[in-house]
């Protein structure tokens, strides 16, 4: 089927140039294993998991048929006041992957929501305790953190954030962790740790008992997969634990098995204090988000409250909503049944290689990789972001689907793809890349 572009007017396309795509649309109309399917009946191959949600691949009948049955029994219940069996016994079964001691889950509807709530819930936890004056919440410059109004505040990546103003007050940002001499690691870079020392300066500089938390993304994605220097997030944790600073790990892309184990706090061995989660929490089969929490937030904020009034004000509509919880269910079954988290570690090796393998491709100035999650930088065109944008339309064109920010590229196929996959996905990169 073929769409003419006056069809596609109504719809404000997010994160999109509205214009140059409903000139030249890219639609997709079926997925199925590690594929799309176009609009004009070309098969893509799924070289992001669609936006790093569908980690167990597309199509996966058990998924649909969870969420089916469940909107038959129960469609929706209110979250306020009542619940239904489905959030308690997935808030378990997030629970048992988590860190040791954050095994408190609270539902959101995505990762923008998740990180609006854990900033709520840093606020809240430091005011039960007695330090309400702790507002202030850092971050770092190329964060990506959602796109509510906390999540924007906390943003290092400029075009999220030049056009609404000021935002959220008292954020102070770090400086991101790339830099030139690692250009072209693989795994953990060597330099850069001291880069952590950032979060020491920002509490001396407001002081230390004015900062709430600090939040990182343990592999900064959306911005072309930074991956932490050796003894980075360690450092970072340190720091947190001697200033009483809240560490808040966004796991909403490395969240279930892109490391190679559940979470990349696991990965990394650093516990945070809070963890953000969405996207493959449902495969990206309904939209869902959650918040993770040490159990001793949980108890200062719930006990701080006399008697049996609402501990924490704050919720949504569809938190654990049924059918959201039914697809997250089949998900962690899917999950733990085919060890995809251990097969990622598997494949990771592999994949890695492989990608590396595109280093002599002379429009490329950098690669990284952790995991099966890997990102590459183009030479800019002639603004930034323009070439960006024809590499991403023009894989689209040879039959691949991955996720580009400006001029950087981010690979991160589906945990269920095999080796011949991720030759076909490095295959069509070079031959496309190797055209500028």
């Amino acid at each position: 089927m073929k769409y003419a572009t006056n069809t596609l007017d109504y719809y404000w396309m997010p994160f999109t140039s509205n214009r140059d795509f409903k000139e030249h649309p890219r639609i997709f109309v079926r997925g199925e294993g590690v594929h799309y399917w176009s609009h004009q009946g070309q098969q893509i191959l799924d070289g992001s998991s669609g936006l790093f949600c569908c980690a167990a691949g597309h199509g996966r009948r058990e998924i649909a048929d969870a969420v089916a049955e469940q909107l038959m029994t129960l469609d929706y219940g209110p979250p306020f006041q009542g619940g239904h069996p489905g959030q308690f016994e997935l808030a378990r079964k997030v629970s048992a992957l988590t860190p040791e001691g954050i095994d408190k889950v609270f539902f959101t509807n995505s990762g923008s929501e998740s990180v609006d709530t854990a900033i709520k819930v840093s606020l809240a936890y430091h005011r039960a305790r007695g330090e309400g004056q702790r507002m202030r919440m850092v971050s770092r410059e190329r964060a990506y953190h959602g796109v509510n109004i906390g999540g924007t505040s906390l943003s290092g990546l400029v075009k999220n954030r030049e056009a609404f103003g000021v935002g959220m007050a008292g954020v102070a940002h770090m400086r991101h962790t790339w830099l030139a001499e690692n250009r072209f690691s693989k795994g953990q870079p060597e330099h850069g740790a001291e880069l952590a020392d950032d979060l020491e300066r920002i509490a001396a500089m407001y002081g230390p008992d004015t900062v709430a938390a600090v939040f990182i993304e343990p592999i900064a994605g959306s911005t072309g997969t930074l991956v932490p220097p050796v003894g980075y997030l360690e450092r970072i944790r340190e720091i947190c634990d001697k200033h009483g600073i809240l560490l808040i790990f966004d796991e909403v892309i490395t969240g279930f098995g892109r490391t190679g184990s559940a979470f990349a706090a696991q990965s990394f061995n650093v516990k945070p204090d809070i963890m953000t989660m969405a996207k493959a929490l449902t495969n990206g089969n309904q939209p869902m988000g959650a918040v993770a929490v040490d159990d001793r937030i949980y108890d200062t904020i719930c006990n701080a409250t006399q008697g049996d009034g609402i501990e924490f004000f704050h919720g949504y509509t569809y938190s654990g909503h049924p059918a959201a919880c039914a697809a997250g269910l089949a998900t962690m079954e899917i999950y733990e049944r085919e060890g995809l988290f251990e097969r990622a570690a598997q494949l990771s090796p592999y994949f890695l290689d492989a990608i590396f393998s595109l280093s002599d491709v002379a429009v490329i100035t950098d690669l990284r990789g952790y995991g099966m999650m890997a990102g590459f930088d183009v030479v800019p065109g002639e603004r930034p972001g323009a070439r960006g944008l024809e590499v991403q339309k023009k894989l689209f064109e040879a039959g691949l689907h991955i996720k580009m920010t400006g001029d950087s590229g981010i690979v991160a196929p589906p945990l269920v793809s095999e080796r011949a996959h991720v030759d076909q996905v490095c295959d069509i990169l070079r031959r496309v890349l190797s055209t500028f």
